[in-house]
């Protein structure tokens, strides 16, 4: 008997009591490191379970005759999901409805529960109140570390080794020009030779420079691979994966949480080409999970903490830019998977509070909620629409360029050597990076801090070579300062920015996917602003030099301050995270809250569709959707049409040539019969007939049910042998008096499973399982029942006709 329910071969799974090996995935490798989920915070495992039912009641079960049904009340683990298992959404919402209805009920008859009533109605709010509040603090954490980690590569504070260099200087009296060279703050050379000047300080702070970036990402990999191989990436592919209702132990868990907040600021500080965007949505969605055990309806509904977690993502963002309300759309547009009217309020919320308790904290100490807050004061004209668009098609490019490149790159590192040494991997590519970005102050600057600088509109104190144009004084009105010629330094930062460029563009591909927490789009973004910032000042030159022609001529006459290189700067910087991301509107408005830019909506649209545009024609796929589709994880993307003209019969299973579907009768099958098919087969779960010649359908149970109550039932209920009758009807089916006592299973059997008929359409199919969540639907011929379709049949169905290889939709 084999039908493949959601059928694999599976070796090498921990085969724990009653060989729990199902799955309707294969195990998930990370990095070759063995995953123990011993510390999985999810659930408690199914061994743990079938232990201390001390408190069950096992009234009414006196006398060998006498039969009960044994699951009158529920039994701990059922209900519950094996690890890289799908959960059903119908049955989880289905199931918070009845609580609900209870709870609403109840609350008519006393006070108490009336109270009862109105806590479980809040304890929603509170929770979000709870996971901003943590999500803001670990994020200004996160900041401030980071910050004065970086700076420790540079240089020591005398004043207190524990300030960064900006927090140094601020008590001494130098003057605004010389601000950053104070005396309290000493660089390694100063420290060490006592002096700064000269070839061989140079050497010293180099080597010191280098030292300090190994140092910080070999302790973010041995950290990762020793205690949390699960808090490496970015984390939204799989956060995508997980609210989509894939099941993922441990990769939410107190562990990963603490790793990674401890990685991630290694991670940034070593000056690794990455950022700690992404992965803040991951801590986020960490801190959302581990509060959710505080509350019942959270703790114990798979579909509840999944709104959970898509607030908790929106809260991540909005700490990660400071920009609450482009959290929530990026939650709606990029990561979630369901998301009711209730979870945009919650996420709204959440992600108000995450932000105003990192303002609280002010990390940057600038009461701004990010680094690179601008102002700029000029009007765009219609005609820079050209070049904003023309940074769009770059910014398309690239991110098509990057995504294959990229993938590429981490597809190889699975197949081959490459992969097994993850340490390695992180020396050598920081080492790379640290050499290469030493000796140009545009990349030895951490990322953030150079986005700022390329935002920025030079100002008259502004000491930057960016702003080192030659200065004619006498036409400046007020702030404005016009149009000016370009000095000696404009053009050195202009090639300095041209090899920074190049040097991110390419080392970006080797960095994202190794084994320290990596986030996205701060490199996207300065490689976008890098791009935008030259194209400003070449288009600033043009029109110093030759406003005559017609095209500066309506708009900017001499004098006159008509093009901000910073503008282009913040556009370029859209259309590449635009490009890599695909996101569109949540980008825009990160973009705006990010930047102040109210003004600067339309060139941001601009840029932003352009480049989505661009990128789409080359390759379909985002960044985080190619990595769902790299890993094998069990992703049915929303976004995509079904266009094909299959039917049902075509995908179910069995096949013609497959051996008939394995089914369990209601009323005739001993406990034995049922045990045998059991460790026969590794199904995730079984219809139930009415008896093998009808195939008249009756409903359907799932392994990880029937093992605990079956094994529950041997232990706990009298006169259970292997001889005893299984029934999932009402009433006992007639037997001789001798016969031992009967087991009823009812209550853990799902009596409307979803069904359609072997002519149903597959756009169909595909269209119930998006929208449903379904794990699996079963296939009827004129009422009888024929086959089954997974979800995983269907992410084949779709990966043959896409012509990709169907074994893929597997964990690889």
């Amino acid at each position: 008997m084999g039908l493949e329910a959601l059928a694999m071969d599976q070796k090498g799974y921990r085969r724990g009591s009653f060989q729990s090996s199902t799955s309707d995935e294969d195990m998930l490798e990370i990095a070759g490191a063995s995953l123990d989920f011993s510390m999985a915070d999810d659930d408690p495992p199914l061994d743990r379970e079938m232990g201390g039912f001390s408190s069950y009641n096992g009234g009414g079960m006196n006398g060998t005759s006498t039969m009960m049904d044994f699951l009158e009340e529920p039994l701990p683990g059922v209900g519950t999901y094996e690890d890289f298992n799908t959960i059903d959404w119908v049955r989880e919402k289905s199931r918070d409805r009845d609580r609900h209805r209870e709870i609403t009920s109840r609350s008519k008859e006393s006070t108490w529960a009336l109270i009862h009533s109105v806590s479980d109605a809040f304890s929603g709010w509170l929770l979000m109140l709870l996971i901003g509040l943590l999500a803001g603090s670990l994020a200004g954490l996160i900041d401030i570390s980071a910050h004065w980690m970086t700076d420790l590569k540079e240089g020591v504070c005398l004043a207190g080794f524990w300030f960064n260099h900006e927090h140094c200087c601020w008590k001494s009296n130098t003057t605004f020009t010389d601000r950053d060279k104070c005396p309290e703050w000493k660089s390694w050379s100063q420290l060490i030779l006592g002096h700064g000047e000269g070839a061989f300080a140079y050497i010293l702070n180099y080597f010191m420079y280098v030292i300090w970036a190994l140092l910080f990402s070999l302790l973010a990999v041995l950290l990762v691979k020793g205690f949390a191989p699960y808090a490496c990436g970015s984390g939204i592919p799989e956060i995508k994966t997980i609210l989509s209702g894939f099941i993922i132990r441990g990769y939410l868990g107190k562990w990963t949480l603490i790793i990674k907040t401890i990685t991630l600021v290694l991670a940034v500080s070593s000056g690794l080409s990455l950022g700690k965007e992404g992965p803040l949505v991951h801590v986020a969605c960490c801190c959302g999970n581990i509060l959710c055990h505080l509350f019942t309806k959270y703790r114990k509904n798979e579909a509840k903490r999944r709104e959970v977690l898509s607030a908790a993502a929106a809260a991540g963002v909005s700490v990660a830019f400071g920009a609450p309300i482009g959290g929530v759309l990026f939650s709606l547009e990029e990561v979630s998977y369901y998301f009711p009217l209730k979870t945009l309020w919650r996420s709204f919320f959440a992600a108000l509070v995450a932000a105003f308790t990192l303002r609280s904290i002010n990390p940057f100490g600038n009461s701004r909620l990010v680094l690179f807050y601008v102002e700029f004061h000029m009007p765009w004209h219609l005609l820079e629409l050209v070049p904003f668009i023309l940074l769009g098609i770059f910014g398309g490019l690239w991110g098509a360029f990057f995504i294959r490149s990229n993938i590429a790159w981490c597809r190889r590192r699975k197949t081959t050597k490459l992969g097994k040494y993850p340490v390695l991997e992180v020396f050598v590519v920081t080492a790379i990076t640290a050499i290469l970005a030493f000796p140009n102050e545009y990349t030895r600057m951490s990322t953030s801090e150079l986005i700022s600088e390329l935002f920025n509109d030079c100002g008259i104190l502004d000491s930057s070579k960016l702003c080192e144009y030659v200065n004619d004084f006498n036409s400046t009105k007020g702030d404005d300062l016009p149009d000016r010629a370009a000095g000696p330094g404009v053009y050195t930062a202009m090639w300095q920015l041209a090899l920074a460029l190049i040097m991110k563009v390419f080392i970006t591909i080797f960095t994202f996917g190794m084994k320290v927490p990596s986030g996205l789009f701060i490199p996207s973004m300065a490689v976008g602003a890098i791009a935008g910032r030259l194209l400003g000042v070449a288009m600033e030159q043009v029109a110093y030099y030759h406003h005559d022609w017609a095209i500066f001529s309506g708009w900017c006459s001499q004098g006159a301050d008509c093009i901000t290189p910073g503008l282009y700067a913040m556009v370029g910087a859209a259309a590449c995270l635009g490009g890599v991301t695909r996101m569109t509107v949540s980008l825009v408005v990160i973009m705006f809250e990010l930047t102040g830019g109210l003004e600067y909506i339309v060139p941001l649209m601009a840029a932003a569709m352009t480049s989505k545009w661009v990128a789409d024609a080359i390759g379909r796929e985002g960044i985080y959707d190619a990595h769902i589709r790299l890993n094998g994880y069990p992703f049915l993307e929303a976004k995509e049409e079904f266009s094909h003209k299959t039917l049902a019969m075509d995908v179910m299973r069995p096949r013609r040539n497959d051996p008939p579907l394995t089914v369990i009768t209601q009323d005739s099958m001993t406990v034995e019969d049922v045990e045998t098919i059991i460790n026969e087969t590794t199904y995730s779960g079984y219809p139930v007939v009415v008896s093998r010649e009808s195939q008249r359908l009756v409903g359907f149970v799932l392994r990880r049910d029937l093992i605990i109550s079956v094994e529950n039932a041997r232990k706990k209920q009298d006169g259970i042998v292997s001889t005893s009758i299984i029934y999932f009807t009402d009433h006992s089916p007639p037997l001789p008096p001798s016969s031992p006592s009967m087991l009823k299973l009812r209550s853990i059997l799902d009596l409307s499973p979803f069904t359609v008929t072997d002519q149903t359409p597959m756009e169909i199919v595909v269209d119930i399982f998006r929208k449903l969540g379904l794990r699996q639907c079963l296939v009827t011929h004129n009422g009888k029942l024929l086959g089954i379709i997974t979800k995983k049949d269907v992410l084949k169905h779709i990966a043959q006709l896409a012509n990709q290889d169907p074994d893929s939709i597997l964990f690889n």
